[in-house]
């Protein structure tokens, strides 16, 4: 396929309809720690203050860590409770920090992060942009805003915001006017955040979820992988994002899916059949995972990008119509690459 041709492809691809499913990959990019690095500190920073039973539980699983990775060890040993909850703990303050230096660099006006460089180039529903991410981080809300989107989290209030779905909904309302018998209303643009897996500024305060942009000596509301994972998803405010996040997969006419690797139970009962259904779909990704290149391979309506090396040339991979295309030379796997080269 010439490469104009696919630029144009992937420029028709922005229409009506699209979601966006965010993985850990974006976030990686921008310099949030993956699954490796957190496995890492997790061995070195889950505190020696445990109870006995807790310590002894840990021991058998830190070591597992390195080599099956932190959710393999998860699944293999299921934390109790309290083991969790310094599970918890320990990743919140390792991701805030380094979500931290990022947001000071946007800040300052050193750094623009990818998301933000994209948004221009979308379309901006009544409804909002559906943004569909598994991260706990809040480099998508911060994107959305430094591109003058508002930012749905169904969470209402700036300072100890309840969870309230409808008052969020509202609160982007800017007039109504009656048009015959008809009433309209006008909303500020804005993007839909759904976080089935949680935020760092979720918290757990008297049996109810609050988001605080800071940091409190309170419970994070985050799912760390594991057994533990799917229960915990059907407790609030999970629970009504993973249904929000769901309702947003299956009324999608396209997808468009960045640095998400396809092995989040809560996600594909939704978005894999509807992928297989024939919905158009495009992934971009450092490095496709045997699921996503699986999809990618066998639907024909799924046009995914890797990186790629070649006799020394570093470019991107395609797979389309089943089929895999090297590009020399152009980076459209990554989204800063794809919004220079497609727009």
């Amino acid at each position: 396929m010439e490469i104009s041709v696919l630029k144009r492809q992937l420029q028709e691809h922005l229409g009506d309809g699209l979601v966006l499913v965010i993985g850990s990959g974006l976030s990686c990019g921008e310099g949030i720690p993956g699954m490796g690095a957190l496995g890492h500190h997790l061995v070195t920073h889950i505190p020696a203050s445990l109870t006995p039973g807790d310590n002894e539980l840990w021991e058998e699983i830190h070591p597992l860590i390195e080599k099956e990775g932190l959710e393999g060890a998860l699944l293999k040993h299921a934390p109790t409770p309290s083991l969790e909850a310094a599970i918890v703990q320990s990743t919140g303050d390792f991701i805030a920090a380094a979500e931290a230096g990022i947001i000071s660099e946007v800040f300052n006006n050193s750094r623009t992060l990818r998301l933000t460089r994209l948004i221009p180039h979308l379309l901006k529903p009544d409804a909002g942009i559906p943004i569909v991410t598994t991260n706990y981080d809040r480099l998508a809300e911060l994107a959305c805003e430094e591109a003058g989107l508002g930012v749905d989290t169904m969470f209402a209030g700036h300072f100890a915001a309840r969870l309230d779905p409808q008052d969020s909904y509202w609160s982007f309302c800017r007039s109504v006017k009656l048009v015959g018998r008809n009433v309209r209303y006008k909303f500020a643009p804005k993007a839909n955040v759904f976080k089935p897996h949680g935020s760092l500024d979720w918290y757990h305060r008297e049996g109810r979820p609050v988001r605080y942009a800071g940091a409190l000596p309170l419970s994070r509301l985050i799912i760390t992988p594991g057994l533990n994972k799917f229960r915990s998803g059907y407790e609030s405010p999970f629970d009504k994002h993973r249904e929000k996040a769901n309702d947003a997969i299956d009324k999608a006419h396209r997808f468009l899916i960045i640095g998400y690797g396809f092995n989040d139970d809560h996600l594909e009962t939704h978005l894999t059949p509807r992928i297989k259904a024939g919905t158009k779909t495009v992934i971009l990704t450092r490095g496709l995972s045997p699921k996503a290149r699986e999809i990618a391979a066998e639907n024909n309506n799924v046009l995914a990008a890797e990186f790629h090396e070649e006799d020394g040339v570093s470019g991107t991979r395609f797979i389309i119509d089943g089929a895999e295309i090297f590009y020399p030379a152009i980076d459209y796997w990554d989204l800063d690459g794809f919004v220079r080269g497609v727009f």
